[in-house]
């Protein structure tokens, strides 16, 4: 075997190895699967991937002959992690929303404990306003309160704690700093494939058309065949079956993607470290 022939073969091997890589990185990251990255910060194991992916499209010496296997798997990634991150947004977004409508709906149920506890004029109208909004535990326990003869009865004081209970949990909002904290994390873990494989990709010419086309073809034959192996399963891998070369990746990452997304997560990160508004202000 000729020397040039030995090369050719490492380079098979290379390469699919780091389209092992970035299937195991897509994986990790998909949603839907059962491991993902937990904690971005000390996951040096999906640090190595994204490194290894980096390296071998810096480093490939001919960049015009680039693999077009490689670039499309590594372009789908970028693309597949750049539409999580998006997502993860929007659940960051939704969260913040109801955090707010938690702390308003505590001030809301603070003020009508007060008017209950103090049996002001009109109280049975104004719980009954405001009915809808709360669960009817806490609505029945109001009425306790407000019915009650006595403050030193057991019926008060249970009624009472009740709706003190459902007022730290409102304030507080654990769950929702659980669920942040997760998707913050896992958007780490997002930004950081946009940053090195989109910032390496850039560096590759688009393969020709009809170069991917084919690739596209060999692609949808092994996934045809595929489900039909696996028609048993629960659920299948989903695979993209189309590819549309898009003139410009790395624009479209930095202006319309994670550039946005990123400067929004810092905003989220201030609007996280502001404790609970006291009471009386917006």
């Amino acid at each position: 075997m000729s020397r040039s022939g030995i090369v050719n073969v490492r380079m098979v091997i290379t390469e699919e190895k780091i389209l092992s890589n970035i299937e195991k990185v897509h994986r990790m990251i998909n949603p839907k699967s059962k491991k993902q990255i937990v904690q971005f910060e000390d996951d040096s194991y999906f640090k190595d991937l994204i490194e290894s992916i980096k390296a071998y499209l810096i480093e490939y010496p001919k960049k015009k002959n680039f693999p077009a296997s490689v670039y499309k798997a590594a372009y789908d990634l970028v693309e597949f992690a750049t539409n999580q991150f998006e997502e993860n947004t929007k659940q960051i977004e939704g969260l913040i929303r109801q955090r707010e409508a938690n702390i308003a709906s505590a001030r809301v149920l603070k003020d009508i404990l007060e008017v209950v506890q103090n049996k002001e004029e009109g109280w049975k109208e104004e719980l009954k306003e405001i009915e809808e909004e709360f669960s009817e535990d806490v609505i029945e326990a109001l009425e306790v309160i407000g019915k009650a003869k006595s403050d030193k009865s057991q019926n008060y004081e249970d009624a009472v704690k009740l709706v003190n209970a459902r007022i730290v949990n409102l304030e507080s909002n654990l769950h929702i700093e659980i669920d942040m904290e997760r998707i913050e994390d896992r958007s780490k873990a997002l930004s950081y494939i946009g940053i090195e494989v989109a910032d390496a990709l850039k560096l590759i010419p688009a393969p020709q058309e009809e170069e991917m086309q084919k690739l596209e073809e060999i692609k949808e034959e092994e996934t045809v065949t595929q489900k039909a192996q696996e028609t048993q399963q629960k659920e299948l891998y989903e695979q993209e079956t189309t590819f549309e070369v898009k003139p410009s990746l790395w624009q479209r990452f930095k202006q319309s993607k994670f550039v946005r997304a990123i400067k929004y997560a810092f905003k989220i990160r201030v609007v996280l470290d502001i404790p609970a508004l006291p009471e009386g202000k917006e």
